[in-house]
């Protein structure tokens, strides 16, 4: 397999209309917080106790650093950093907001540099065996689709969280 899809496109053209599609996720993740203070942001809105905060710092920590720059890069640093990390949904009183929200920003930003870097169909540098068994995703391509759908599922939940906490809704159509 070369690579290519169809007549004159290519790998490359795939991850980019794959990282777009990210990028509007990564968006609307952040933009249906917009407005909301930082006791709404840490308020628990479901039974389960996690917040907005706690989400979004799963989303930068167990998501777009775990599955980019542990299991596509294989950056060790990264990788043996998850032997004892703390509970990404958990966010102290004393973590300012902004410091969440920038960390998301900052390993989104990490993240699109690893695709950048990584040929589409290339093997993942690291797979964590103990975590998920065998292998289920095998390039960056299955890594892209992976985490573009766990951050839809998760821009769902906090658009569910912002109706609950003030009513806004978003991209509600008539």
């Amino acid at each position: 397999m070369d690579g290519t899809i169809g007549a004159g496109g290519g790998a490359d053209a795939e991850i980019r209309a794959l990282s777009a599609s990210l990028h509007g996720q990564r968006r609307h993740v952040l933009g249906i917080l917009g407005g909301l203070d930082a006791d709404a942001l840490r308020r628990p809105v479901l039974p389960s106790g996690w917040s907005c905060l706690g989400l979004v710092r799963h989303l930068a920590l167990d998501v777009e650093r775990f599955w980019f720059r542990a299991v596509v890069a294989g950056d060790a640093v990264v990788i043996a950093s998850l032997e004892g990390a703390e509970d990404a949904w958990q966010v102290g009183p004393e973590v300012p907001v902004a410091e969440v929200l920038d960390a998301y920003r900052r390993e989104a930003g990490l993240a699109d540099a690893v695709v950048a870097a990584s040929a589409p169909d290339a093997p993942l540098a690291w797979w964590p065996r103990r975590l998920f068994g065998e292998p289920h995703l095998h390039t960056l391509r299955d890594v892209l689709l992976h985490v573009i759908t766990e951050t839809a599922c998760h821009a769902g939940h906090l658009d569910a969280a912002r109706e609950l906490l003030d009513g806004r809704r978003w991209l509600v159509l008539p």
